[in-house]
């Protein structure tokens, strides 16, 4: 019986040792600085994953051609929302659209611009378009600002959300486009 008590007695001060030891994060220069398992309930990637999921499939029945786009973008109750930078959002955008950048979408910031949750909301982002790298540019598939401005606004309860499916040439596609700084599309 002796045995099994030390066999226990090891794993359990194995196991212990090993957390306190995984549960650690260090700075550049060696030294320790904080824990992983530090709690903070104003961040939940737990949750952030199950919304993105279900705004996943939400978002497959809400993609649109550029026709389709064109023609929703002009009827009632419909908001063109561009999460870009204020500078970039200045540089181009699609006529007509609202500018929240990305980093501002909060309850509050959402209210003030959508009237309402059954507001229809159209999205389109960086990668919707090419020959403008400036005010359009490229970002890395998964880090299109599409996919996170759906998520945000899904999770915030918005689910009448539309996106610019096709990637478009600035200078090919029927999309009107305005500036706020006078510059020309092909910027």
């Amino acid at each position: 019986m002796k045995p099994l008590i030390c066999v226990t007695f090891l794993l359990v001060v194995t196991i212990f040792a090993f957390k306190l030891h995984s549960a650690q994060t260090f700075r550049s220069d060696g030294g320790e600085t904080a824990m992983y398992n530090v709690v903070n309930t104003n961040i939940d990637m737990e949750g952030f994953l199950k919304l993105a999921k279900e705004a996943a499939v939400w978002r497959e029945r809400h993609r649109l051609s550029e026709d389709e786009f064109i023609k929703v973008g002009v009827m009632s109750n419909t908001l063109i929302l561009d999460a870009r930078s204020h500078e970039a959002f200045d540089l181009l955008h699609v006529k007509g659209a609202v500018n929240l950048s990305f980093p501002d979408i909060t309850a509050d910031s959402l209210a003030k611009i959508i009237p309402g949750k059954n507001t229809r909301i159209l999205i389109y982002c960086n990668n919707n378009f090419d020959n403008s790298p400036r005010a359009f540019a490229s970002k890395a598939a998964p880090a299109s600002l599409n996919l996170s401005t759906y998520i945000s606004l899904y999770t915030y309860g918005y689910k009448d959300v539309y996106e610019l499916g096709p990637f478009l040439k600035i200078h090919h596609t029927k999309i009107q486009f305005e500036s706020n700084t006078g510059a020309a599309p092909g910027i």
